[in-house]
Order: C-alpha cells, then sequence, then structure tokens
C-alpha cells in the first residue's frame, strides 16, 4: 500500500480517499480473523473481571447471573450489528476504520467529532489507568503502579495496531492462566479450614441496594465492554466479510470460560464481603490465605495481561497523535516521525501513570467507565447504527434495536448518577499517592 492511499475497496464502486497517518500507520489492514480474535480477547478478557464477584455482592446470585449472562448476549449481538454496518460500508468502497469514522459517515460530523470521538478517546484512555492501576494493584504500593507503568512505556512504541498480534496471543494465554489461577485460588480459600464467613445477602437500605445495583451493572457492562471494534476490524485484510463473526466466536468462547468461573467462585467464596478485585480478598492482614506461589503466579500473569489490554487501548489515542504529529507522505520509520511517535506516546503513558498512582480505587473507576463510556459506546450506538444504516422500518430488528438502545440509555443515565455517587462517597477514606 503507498503512502496517502486509502485501504483497498472491496467491489471499486467508490475511489480510494486519501488516508492521513494516523489511518496509514496504525490501523494497518493486514491481518487474518484470528489475528482478529487475539485483539478482541485481549480487549475484552481483561483484569476487569477480578472486580465480578464484587459486581455480584451488590447485586445477589440471582441478579447478579442473569446481568452476566444478558450482557454476554447483548454484547455479543451489538458487536456483530458494528462488524455487518462495517462490512457494507466496505462493501460500498467506503471502508471506515475508526468509531468517530462510523458517527460521521452515518451520523454527521458533529457526531463524530464533538461526541463519539471524545466519548471514545476517554474511554480508552480511563482503561489504560485502570490498567495501570491494577498491575500496580496486584503488587499493592503505589510505586509498583510506576513500574507498571515504566513497562508500558517500553511496549507503547510498538508501531502499529496489527504488530499487537503475537503479544495478543500470549494475552489470551495469559488470560486463560490468570483466571484459572484466581478461580483455583477462590476455590481453595473457599475449601480451607481459614475460609471467612460468607453471607449471600445484600445489605443496606432500599437506597443503597438501588445505588450499588446499578453500580454493579456498570461495572459489568464495563467488563463485557470493547469500545474499539472498528478498530480492530481495520486491521483486518481485505475482503473483511464473516472475519469478524468468527473472530467473535472465538473471543467469546474464552469469554463465558472465565467471565463466569471467576465471578461465581469469587462470590461463592467470599459472598457480600468480596472487594473491588477478588485478589484483594487473598490477602488479610498481610498475610496470604493460600499458598504464596499461587498469588505470586496470579499477580505476575494479572501484570502482564493487563499490560496487553492497555497497549490494545492506547492505539485509538496514537492513531490521533499519529495523525496530528506525523508525516504520512515518508516513511513511518523516518526520523521525522519516530521523534514525535517516541515524545508523545510516552508522555501519555507518563500522564496515565500518575493517574493511576493518585487515585487508587479500581472499582469506583471501573463503574465510571462502563457508564459514560462503554454503555453508549456497546450497547446503544450499534443499534442506532445499524437502524440507520439499513433501515429496517417496522421489522422486528429495528424494534428490537430501538427498544435496547431506549433500555441502556435509561440504565446508563442512571449508571452515571450512581458511580459518580460512589466515588464522591470513597472520596471520603482516600488520599493521594496512598498505599493500595
Amino acid at each position: 500500500m503507498e503512502a496517502g492511499l486509502s485501504h483497498s475497496m472491496e467491489d471499486g464502486t467508490n475511489p480510494p480517499k486519501p488516508l492521513d497517518a494516523g489511518a496509514l500507520f496504525v490501523l494497518k489492514s493486514k491481518g487474518s480473523w484470528w489475528h482478529c480474535a487475539y485483539h478482541l480477547t485481549t480487549s475484552i478478557v481483561s483484569p476487569a473481571i477480578l472486580s465480578l464477584p464484587f459486581a455480584l455482592s451488590l447485586l445477589g446470585w440471582v441478579g447478579g447471573v442473569f446481568f452476566l449472562t444478558m450482557t454476554a448476549l447483548v454484547t455479543f449481538y451489538s458487536y456483530n450489528l458494528l462488524s455487518v454496518v462495517l462490512e457494507h460500508h466496505a462493501q460500498l468502497g467506503q471502508r471506515q476504520l475508526r468509531f468517530r469514522d462510523m458517527a460521521t459517515d452515518i451520523l454527521g460530523p458533529g457526531w463524530g467529532r464533538y461526541l463519539v470521538g471524545p466519548i471514545q478517546i476517554g474511554l480508552c484512555y480511563g482503561t489504560v489507568i485502570a490498567g495501570v492501576l491494577i498491575g500496580g494493584q496486584s503488587l499493592k504500593l503505589y510505586q509498583f503502579v510506576i513500574i507498571s507503568g515504566v513497562l508500558m512505556l517500553v511496549l507503547v512504541q510498538i508501531p502499529s495496531f496489527h504488530s499487537l498480534r503475537h503479544i495478543n496471543l500470549v494475552s489470551l494465554v495469559l488470560c486463560l492462566s490468570f483466571c484459572a489461577s484466581a478461580t483455583a485460588g477462590s476455590i481453595y480459600i473457599g475449601h480451607s479450614k481459614t475460609a471467612p464467613v460468607k453471607s449471600y445477602s445484600v445489605h443496606g437500605s432500599v437506597e443503597h441496594r438501588l445505588f450499588g445495583a446499578l453500580n454493579a451493572i456498570s461495572i459489568i457492562a464495563t467488563t463485557y465492554g470493547n469500545g474499539v471494534i472498528p478498530e480492530i476490524q481495520a486491521t483486518i485484510a481485505p475482503p473483511v466479510k464473516g472475519k469478524m463473526f468468527k473472530g467473535l466466536c472465538v473471543c467469546y468462547a474464552v469469554v463465558l470460560t472465565t467471565f463466569f468461573s471467576v465471578a461465581i467462585s469469587g462470590y461463592w467464596a467470599f459472598g457480600n464481603q468480596a472487594k473491588g478485585t477478588v485478589l484483594a480478598n487473598f490477602m488479610v492482614d498481610e498475610k496470604a490465605l493460600l499458598p504464596s506461589w499461587v498469588l505470586l503466579m496470579t499477580n505476575v500473569f494479572t501484570l502482564l495481561q493487563v499490560s496487553a489490554v492497555s497497549l490494545v487501548y492506547l492505539q485509538p489515542t496514537n492513531e490521533v497523535l499519529e495523525q496530528k504529529f506525523a508525516d504520512p507522505k515518508i516513511d513511518q520509520f523516518a526520523v521525522r516521525n519516530v521523534m514525535p511517535r517516541l515524545v508523545f506516546r510516552s508522555f501519555s503513558v507518563v500522564i496515565a501513570t500518575t493517574l493511576a498512582a493518585m487515585l487508587p480505587f479500581f472499582g469506583d473507576i471501573n463503574a465510571v467507565l462502563g457508564a459514560f463510556g462503554f454503555i453508549p459506546l456497546d450497547f446503544i450506538l450499534p443499534m442506532i447504527f445499524y437502524n440507520v444504516t439499513f433501515k429496517p422500518k417496522q421489522s422486528l430488528i429495528f424494534w428490537g434495536n430501538t427498544l435496547l438502545a431506549i433500555l441502556f440509555s435509561a440504565l446508563g443515565a442512571l449508571a452515571a448518577i450512581s458511580s459518580i455517587r460512589q466515588i464522591i462517597l470513597d472520596a471520603n477514606t482516600y488520599r493521594l499517592f496512598a498505599n493500595i
């Protein structure tokens, strides 16, 4: 592909559009559907699932398992809707490479520039902050958040999304490993003589239980969230038809295996005492409740895998930085392009690491990301994009999409209020740069 030309068209109906440096250098369309599966799994099956036992503690058995199941079904459906819309435009010779491209082409320029683009960048960057935080949280002190950030500082220099395919294959193995370790750890503690006294009732006033349930729904939405489906599909070599669906099938086979095992075992072991991340329940008064080597292994798996997750969610930021500061008319490894990449990518990681060290409460950040980012991008916009693109009026799919968009708009608004309320409450017990 020559510099400045668009990704290949699938039927040649429209002339190619010139590519900016962000699309040309970061979103290279060279991958197979297997590579797509690795990217999807890394972006969804992250250490955020370690907060699922906590979410179940706010909902109880019935509500927790119900929302886990329904969110899996809705996200699989909505991601396939996004993929179908992207395939449709690719067949017309208008391949959309970014979420904001979809919003611009389907809803209008203002939607992409002022709403969808900022929401996605904020969501992805917030996910990076949360990733650096949980990487350091696994090692207990804010200084280790900095160590996690330094690792990211090196890895962020990998030039393109497609270049992450081998890292994300390793990430897939790591996510299976840390989930197996977390599940085994919960079962071990639950059966041990030192097992904590547990209750599965949801305590508190009606107001407390209501806001807690909304917070839990937001956490579950975050855990299943993606937010970079168009960018992942952009890495697939044309023709793209059918490849994303295969990748999603592989991804959700891993999702169903890991999400339910971690959530159910963690809630079973700790009940309503489950903490923001289940790894925190493995320690009591600085003493491990299971063999130290198991705890160390789980933390190492978590730290390594969260680095891959953060790399995926840095791609939209990297793409914007390349678009602004790189020159698409010369080679991406020319000094003119390498130096801005090195400086600005490093700067973005330094800021994320600083914020992660300052604000050591992962569960609250998770809920905010779900309410303000993942719910709009993953539960509302796919339905709108599909209905506007295909206009299936008066059909079952039209009304189903409309109902889902309305339902999750209401849930998103309520979850936003709940997540902000929880941060205000928890702010009284935290201090900047505190030990985690």
